[in-house]
């Protein structure tokens, strides 16, 4: 006689699992989230002394993964179906998931460097621009404008917000510029895996989506082209993702929690968004 126990807990794990959507972190996994958001951080604030004419994307790849190990941490983007480094660095056109390798830096370059660390199980996710030597006034705008894009979406992120009203007032910040909001590839729900729902996308309409909750965990990511939104993917590698136009491409990125009152960004560890904006900024709403 076939014991049928083990089967029905699987069956209910399952049933579980696909029924809990958006994961709410307890306070440990918050806590342990929150050290990898900030071990995130701190790569980028160490690779970029290494950001200069004549290095190599692999050079500063093999950096961020020595960092990494050196603080007891693994790249989840290596091997992540497939994807062969530690980090994606995204140059000049390519808007996301560029590969490192024997690209060499110049002058006037721009640079997206996106690194998501595992430290004891826990992701945390961010990415931000850098640029080589002197770079030309559009790209600075550009720059400019993707920075503005990143605060926007924060300002949006609050409890009882829908999650489509980050996508909509980028959207309509990155229009009145002139510039393209790419929708083909979204933020993410992230902290115990490196893609968990919801998918955080930044074209979206007017309160549409689940609403934030407290205890939610996502980051907010958005990429802006200097030209169309549309994109191409390298059919060599089927990872580099480039503006379809060739024309420049930006994009930052942090991980946030949803609070009680407003959002925490995990990945904020220079105190740039501080919890009594993101509050008076929620007041505000509620006010209008």
């Amino acid at each position: 006689m076939v014991d049928l126990t083990y089967f029905t807990k699987i069956k209910d794990y399952v049933q579980n699992k696909l029924k809990m959507g958006i994961i709410i972190k307890s306070e440990k996994q918050v806590a342990g989230i929150r050290e990898s958001c900030i071990l995130a951080a701190d790569i980028l604030d160490y690779i970029e002394e290494f950001v200069k004419p004549g290095v190599t994307t692999a050079f500063l790849n093999r950096k961020i993964e020595d960092y990494m190990e050196a603080h007891s941490a693994r790249p989840a983007t290596l091997n992540y179906n497939g994807y062969p480094a530690a980090s994606c660095i995204s140059l000049n056109e390519v808007v996301c998931h560029g590969i490192p390798g024997s690209q060499t830096l110049k002058d006037g370059d721009i640079l997206n460097i996106d690194v998501t660390p595992i430290l004891n199980g826990y992701f945390g996710d961010t990415s931000r621009m850098y640029t080589v030597g002197e770079i030309s006034e559009d790209a600075g705008n550009l720059i400019a404008a993707a920075k503005e894009c990143l605060d926007i979406g924060i300002r949006e992120c609050y409890p009882g917000n829908y999650f489509g009203n980050i996508g909509y007032k980028i959207k309509e910040y990155a229009a009145s510029r002139n510039y393209g909001v790419v929708y083909e590839f979204c933020g993410h729900g992230v902290g115990l895996k490196f893609h968990e729902d919801p998918e955080v996308p930044f074209v979206a309409e007017k309160d549409s989506g689940k609403k934030m909750k407290p205890g939610m965990i996502f980051t907010v990511e958005p990429m802006i082209n200097q030209g169309k939104a549309r994109t191409k993917v390298d059919k060599q590698d089927k990872w580099t993702a480039r503006t379809i136009d060739g024309k420049l491409s930006a994009q930052f990125e942090h991980t946030i929690l949803i609070t009680e009152n407003g959002n925490e960004v995990l990945t904020d560890i220079h105190e740039e968004y501080n919890q009594e904006k993101i509050e008076n900024a929620v007041h505000g709403a509620a006010q209008v």
